[in-house]
C-alpha cells in the first residue's frame, strides 16, 4: 500500500487542540457529560448499561444499536447498517475495499483530507471544486464532465466540512440520479445531518446502491464514543466491508455501543439541544465579524456547525492563525489544512466552529488581540 501523507488536520491538532486555551475551530457540537447522557436512557438502555459484560461484540454492531440507526432512515433496515469505530475507519475501509487500481473516483473539494488521500492511494481521482464565488454550490454538470468509463465512485460531503454548504434539493436529486444511471457508487458523508433547518434526503434513502456515512461525533456531539456507521441497501457491499473490518477493529467497544444506543433513542432531544447551541452562537459570531468587516467576510453555514470565513488582512490567513493561537491562545484552522492535490482551493479562508457552548470569552480574546495589533 502506498504511504499516506501526513494528515494535516490531525497533525495541527496534535500541536494545538489540547494546549490552546480557546478552541474556535471545533468540528463537533458541545458534548454531554456521561451523567447527562445516562439521564436520557430509557429502562432498557439503563438496564443494558448497568448489566453490561465487557466481552467482544458483534462485528456489524449491537443489533439494538443497528435497529436504532436504521430508524434514522426512511428506507434502511437493521441489516443495511454496519458500525465502525468512528467515521474515519468507515472512510478508510470503504475506499480501500470498493476501489481497485484500475478504477477512477471523483471527489469534491475542499474536503476532509481522508476523502481524497485514501482513494488517491488506490486509483486515479479527479477533483471537482465547490466555488466560493457561487456560494459553494454543487455543480452536477462539472461532476458529470469528470466521469470516465471506469468511474467507480463519487464521494461527497454535505453539510460540507469545512464550508457548511448544502446543495439545492434539485442538484442533490440530479447527482443521485446521475450516479444511478451510470452504475456509480455515491459515497455520501452525512456526519453533520441533523443540525440543518431543512435536511436533504439521505443518499441511501434515494438509491439502493448509495452509501450514507454517519457518526455520533459531529451533530450528536459525542466523539468520545467512537461509533460511526454506513447505511447501504446493497448488502453485498456491507459483506465486503464487514470482512475488511476483521482486519482493523474487528468490533466496537461494548460500552460505546450502549451509550450510542441511549443517545440515538433520545436523538430528538439531543439534536434539538445542539441546534439550539448553534442558533445561540450565530448572532455572537455575526456581531464579532460585523465589527471587523474590513478584515473578514463571514457567511453562516447552510447546515452543520462549521463554516469557512474569508480573511482579508494583508498578512494572510496562515500568519493570522499562527500568531492568534501563539499570542492569544485562540485556535483556528488555516486554509492550508484544506489544500488539495486535486483542485485549486482558496488560500484566504479558515475553518470556524460554531457548536461549542459559550464562545464569548474566546471572541473577546480574539477581539483584544486584533485591537492590540491596530495599536502596534
Amino acid at each position: 500500500m502506498p504511504t499516506l501523507p501526513d494528515f494535516r488536520l490531525e497533525t495541527y491538532f496534535a500541536r494545538w487542540e489540547f494546549s490552546a486555551r480557546y478552541h474556535l475551530t471545533a468540528s463537533d457540537v458541545q458534548t454531554l457529560p456521561l451523567s447527562d447522557l445516562l439521564a436520557l436512557a430509557d429502562d432498557d438502555g439503563r438496564e443494558r448499561w448497568e448489566s453490561l459484560s465487557l466481552g467482544y461484540t458483534e462485528t456489524r454492531g449491537l443489533p439494538a444499536l443497528r435497529e436504532a440507526i436504521a430508524a434514522t432512515y426512511d428506507q434502511a433496515e437493521p441489516d443495511d447498517i454496519l458500525c465502525f469505530a468512528g467515521a474515519e475507519e468507515a472512510i478508510y475501509l470503504a475506499m480501500r475495499t470498493l476501489l481497485d487500481p484500475t478504477d477512477h473516483a471523483v471527489v469534491l473539494t475542499p474536503n476532509y483530507q481522508a476523502a481524497e488521500t485514501i482513494p488517491l492511494s488506490v486509483c486515479e481521482v479527479t477533483g471537482v471544486a465547490l466555488q466560493p464565488g457561487d456560494g459553494w454550490a454543487l455543480d452536477v454538470d462539472a461532476i458529470a464532465a469528470a466521469l470516465r468509463p471506469n468511474t467507480k465512485l463519487v464521494s461527497v460531503n454535505f453539510p460540507n466540512n469545512p464550508t457548511g454548504a448544502l446543495p439545492t434539493p434539485d442538484a442533490w436529486s440530479r447527482l443521485v440520479r446521475l450516479c444511478d444511471e451510470r452504475g456509480i457508487t455515491l459515497f455520501s458523508d452525512e456526519v453533520y445531518r441533523g443540525l440543518e433547518a431543512n435536511p436533504l434526503p439521505q443518499a441511501t434513502d434515494l438509491s439502493g446502491t448509495a452509501i450514507s456515512l454517519n457518526v455520533m461525533s459531529k451533530a450528536y456531539g459525542l466523539p468520545g464514543l467512537r461509533i460511526g456507521w454506513v447505511a447501504c441497501r446493497d448488502r453485498t457491499v456491507l459483506d465486503r466491508l464487514e470482512r475488511a473490518k476483521h482486519y482493523t477493529t474487528i468490533c466496537n467497544a461494548g460500552p460505546s455501543e450502549v451509550l450510542a444506543l441511549i443517545a440515538l433513542r433520545a436523538r430528538d432531544r439531543i439534536l434539538e439541544r445542539n441546534r439550539g447551541i448553534v442558533a445561540r452562537n450565530l448572532p455572537l459570531f455575526g456581531e464579532f465579524f460585523g465589527r471587523y468587516a474590513g478584515l473578514f467576510e463571514f457567511t453562516a453555514p447552510d447546515g452543520g456547525c462549521v463554516c469557512y470565513p474569508r480573511y482579508l488582512g494583508p498578512d494572510g490567513v496562515e500568519a493570522m492563525c499562527q500568531e492568534l493561537v501563539e499570542q492569544a491562545g485562540v485556535l483556528l484552522l488555516p486554509a492550508s489544512i484544506y489544500a488539495s492535490e486535486l483542485t485549486a482551493t482558496p488560500t484566504d479562508r479558515f475553518r470556524l466552529g460554531l457548536g461549542r457552548s459559550g464562545p464569548e470569552e474566546a471572541l473577546a480574546a480574539w477581539s483584544d488581540w486584533l485591537e492590540k495589533r491596530k495599536l502596534s
